[in-house]
């Protein structure tokens, strides 16, 4: 998914565009709530596994697993990054625009 537009909740004002979705918000809730008990607990699995009600060996399972996905993430992100490189370099698409692409990842 694609955030496509962003507005003010004081004044409304509207931006429309392709927003890009950062990382962690494509986690689903689950994993994102892990991710800030994760942060809260300073980083403690021996702490969070008491905060979830869980085993240590489940948490470290499931931060194993969320290891893995963002890896996965950033080699995605490695070969969009290298096909708006060939794309600048054959010329389909303006370095500016290619360069925002990349900005935007």
């Amino acid at each position: 998914m694609r955030i496509s537009k962003m507005t003010c909740t004081e004044c409304g004002l509207a931006l429309e565009g392709d927003f890009p979705t950062p990382r962690l918000y494509r986690l689903d809730a689950e994993e994102q709530r892990f991710v800030e008990l994760l942060v809260l607990s300073s980083g403690s699995l021996k702490e969070l596994a008491k905060l979830l009600g869980v085993s240590y060996p489940t948490v470290r399972n499931r931060l194993d697993r969320l290891i893995e996905w963002f890896k996965a993430e950033q080699v995605q992100d490695e070969i969009f990054r290298q096909k708006i490189l060939d794309d600048i370099e054959a010329g389909h698409i303006p370095p500016k625009k290619g360069m925002r692409m990349i900005e935007n990842l």
